[in-house]
């Protein structure tokens, strides 16, 4: 499942309701969800939307003159209490070859909670800030954002903790046989012997983090003289030219199938993912097998470093040398330098594989770490299709079940790795059974799971 703190910071903004209210999904970035930091979007992207990054600057450190700040209106304290118990009798068994069987009882709890409040800046009380002009020279990140077409957004509010909180999650399986849990509580007993596991996670978050947040797109026109804040719904980028021509962002191109065809994300299914996806592949096999191997062998370590993943992504976009330490730099000066790739530009597939990644978890990109080196992309890969394919279109939860001739190549750890890979897409596994619901939430990072997986594999592939 999720990260405990993503798990409560989800769970909250469900309950909170409130339009474009989002959660903060890692601790660590909390700090940089703060009022007026701004945050950065890809707006190029083939199939899976990209999350929002922290630049770690704040709207007033680019603009030329600061006005007055403006004031923010504060509500609360208001309290979040969530205490999830969860108590499983089990005696099944996943046969076709995976070595699973268990009988006896799943408990899982967890429990939160949290006294916040709401710092908010009403929209009235940005009127200051708006045609506002940016220093001279512009920051080298607005510069690069400029080059690349990122949108920027501003955090204009957020939710955060009145008080330090403990966040614990616990869980426990008493069984006997032989047993194999959820990816995180993998449990082997031998014959009819008892076995036990309880696994308890305590996680402190200090005073004024924050939980959730709201932005506005920050809109640049005619070179910087003029800034504005706007809704997000208006679909504008940020960077506009002196012409002040909007550029409408509610169609996604994709390019390997008809550059002059535009499908409308409502109108896209699985049909197309597989397309592009497949297209995507095709790329990569051109690059000769060595270069396809440093691709593969140097970014297995980048995925214990999201910040190198992104660094990588940068410099291709950019397509310069740039500067990069460790494995980022071995894969950028092998797809930037080798001779051979003069004639074509390898960095495409490349890029597509980043992108996917960064929907991922960090959870997820670890365990992906291990199924490159147990060598399962390609039977995760088909798993991954058989969920996709028959539920894509459906915007309803919905009971399905795991094919076992799937499961079956994929032996006991191989399906430990892979229901965890599922669960941190938000699909419900059952410990130690094939069945599962579909969760419409589940799609965008089941098909970054899925492009991920093909790319890797095609990567693999001698």
């Amino acid at each position: 499942m999720p990260s405990i703190f993503e798990h409560v910071t989800k769970k909250m903004v469900k309950k909170l309701g409130g339009k474009d209210l989002r959660p903060v999904k890692s601790l660590l970035d909390a700090t940089h969800f703060r009022q007026f930091s701004i945050l950065r979007k890809k707006s190029r992207f083939w199939i899976w939307e990209q999350p929002e990054l922290p630049v770690e600057y704040s709207l007033m450190d680019i603009l030329a003159s600061v006005p007055a700040v403006p004031e923010a209106v504060v509500t609360g304290p208001f309290l979040f209490s969530d205490t999830v118990i969860q108590k499983q009798k089990a005696d099944v068994g996943v046969n076709a070859g995976v070595d699973v069987s268990m009988s006896g009882e799943v408990t899982q709890m967890h429990r939160s909670t949290l006294e916040m409040r709401k710092v908010t800046i009403p929209s009235p009380n940005l009127e200051g800030l708006q045609n506002s002009k940016l220093l001279d020279p512009e920051p080298s990140f607005l510069k690069y954002c400029r080059e690349t077409g990122d949108n920027l957004y501003v955090v204009t509010e957020v939710v955060e903790l009145t008080n330090t909180i403990e966040l614990l999650d616990n869980s426990s399986v008493n069984a006997s046989g032989k047993v194999s849990g959820s990816w995180n509580t993998l449990i082997k007993g031998e014959g009819g012997a008892q076995s036990l596991k309880a696994r308890e996670t305590t996680l402190t978050i200090p005073q004024g983090t924050v939980m959730a947040y709201k932005r506005k797109q920050l809109v640049i026109k005619d070179n910087g003289v003029n800034i504005l804040l706007i809704s997000t719904d208006a679909k504008q980028k940020t960077f506009q030219d002196e012409s002040g021509i909007v550029h409408l962002s509610s169609l996604m191109t994709v390019p390997s199938l008809d550059p002059k065809q535009a499908i409308s994300r409502d109108d896209f299914d699985f049909k197309n993912l597989q397309q592009e996806v497949f297209w995507k592949t095709k790329e990569l096999a051109r690059l000769p097998k060595d270069v396809r191997g440093v691709v593969f062998c140097n970014i297995l370590p980048m995925l214990r470093d999201r910040g190198a993943l992104q660094d990588l992504m940068d410099m291709l976009e950019l397509e310069s040398l740039g500067h990069l330490d460790g494995p980022g730099s071995v894969i950028l000066n092998q797809l930037l330098q080798d001779p051979r790739l003069q004639w074509d530009k390898p960095q495409g597939g490349i890029l597509c594989l980043l992108q996917a990644m960064m929907v991922l978890s960090d959870t997820q990109l670890h365990l992906l770490a291990q199924s490159m080196e147990k060598g399962i992309l390609l039977q995760q890969r088909e798993l991954v299709r058989s969920i996709l394919e028959p539920n894509f279109r459906y915007p309803w939860s919905i009971p399905f079940t795991l094919p076992p001739e799937l499961l079956a190549p994929l032996q006991a750890e191989g399906v430990a790795i892979t229901y965890g890979l599922l669960e941190e897409c938000g699909l419900k596994m059952e410990p130690d059974s094939p069945r599962s619901t579909w969760d419409l939430e589940a799609k965008m990072p089941l098909s970054a799971l899925y492009g991920t997986l093909s790319l890797l594999q095609q990567l693999a592939e001698p």
